[in-house]
């Protein structure tokens, strides 16, 4: 259906060309906004405000990876964390991710595609690239930082764990 409900048609003149979609905006972003907040035995209703916002989303993606790959030493050895030396954002942000990950496996199981998409959106969005991202610059940026091992090892776990959950809607 359309923005406003109407079912698309040729007569209409509301259909979408999906070459053109992906031309203008990308493949994931079209993607996204076919899977998100949609659930079984509805219509879905297209707009290019979905698609939109799946850019945009696909863009925070990017520039969160670019930020964490910028952060990292060439190679960090991770063997050498020390886990009690995790910061309590470092443990909000393993436990909100933990929880997510229990969540969208549990909608996927239930074939609730619509609702684990928007979960990992809001996590990505909200609580890795709003809060967390903020919160650990400080340490990324002190080379000398006592911590800055274990913050570049959360970071690069929970993006990894992130895409790995975004990868059936966005890969």
């Amino acid at each position: 259906r359309d923005a406003e409900g109407r079912k698309m048609s040729k007569s209409l003149g509301n259909g979408i060309d999906p070459l053109d979609v992906i031309e203008k905006y990308g493949t994931d972003a079209l993607r996204f906004a076919l899977s998100v907040g949609n659930s079984p035995g509805n219509d879905l209703r297209f707009s290019e405000e979905k698609v939109e916002a799946g850019r945009n989303f696909a863009n925070k993606i990017w520039n969160a990876a670019r930020f964490a790959l910028m952060n990292f030493d060439r190679e960090p050895d991770f063997s050498k964390v020390d886990r009690g030396r995790f910061t309590l954002e470092d443990k909000w942000i393993l436990s909100r991710l933990n929880n997510l990950t229990a969540e969208v496996t549990a909608n996927i199981d239930n074939f609730e595609f619509g609702i684990a998409l928007q979960k990992v959106y809001e996590f990505i969005w909200d609580e890795f690239c709003d809060w967390y991202i903020e919160m650990v610059k400080p340490r990324l940026y002190d080379r000398e930082s006592s911590g800055r091992l274990e913050a570049q090892y959360v970071l690069s776990h929970v993006l990894r764990t992130a895409m790995k959950l975004l990868h059936p809607f966005m890969p």
